[in-house]
């Protein structure tokens, strides 16, 4: 049980460094690999879909435990130091400043997911006609 506590304070402490993330990837100086992946972790992060749905029991956690700091901590590497410092301080000197942009990124994931549940709608509707 300690280890799980211990797996879910890390979790949260690099859910934390999400808003470091978007301040990262929006600066000229990140590197195409590290936006990329950081667009990944922070739309599956914001995602109301889980790979892994959470209502299966000890499983559903995964990502949360595992997959979700793995992509932060992947993408947190590839950014360059001194924008990685210009960032954490920037969250810092704003905290407030970022709550908004969670609701603008997290709404834009909902229209991505709607548009895809839409296009596969289309795409096998004939199959329930």
């Amino acid at each position: 049980m300690q280890l799980i506590g211990k797996l879910k304070q890390q979790a949260r402490k690099l859910k934390s460094e999400v808003q470091v993330l978007i301040l990262a990837y929006a600066d000229k100086r990140t590197p195409l690999t590290a936006k990329i992946l950081i667009g990944l972790t922070v739309g599956y992060l914001l995602s109301p879909i889980d790979l892994i749905p959470d209502f299966i029991p000890v499983i559903g956690y995964l990502d949360d435990l595992i997959i979700v700091p793995l992509l932060i901590t992947l993408s947190i590497k590839l950014i360059p130091a001194a924008v990685l410092i210009e960032a954490r301080q920037n969250v810092r000197d704003n905290p407030q400043k970022f709550k908004k942009s969670n609701w603008i990124f997290a709404m834009i994931i909902i229209l991505i997911w709607l548009t895809l549940f839409y296009m596969a709608y289309r795409h096998f509707s004939y199959l329930w006609k």
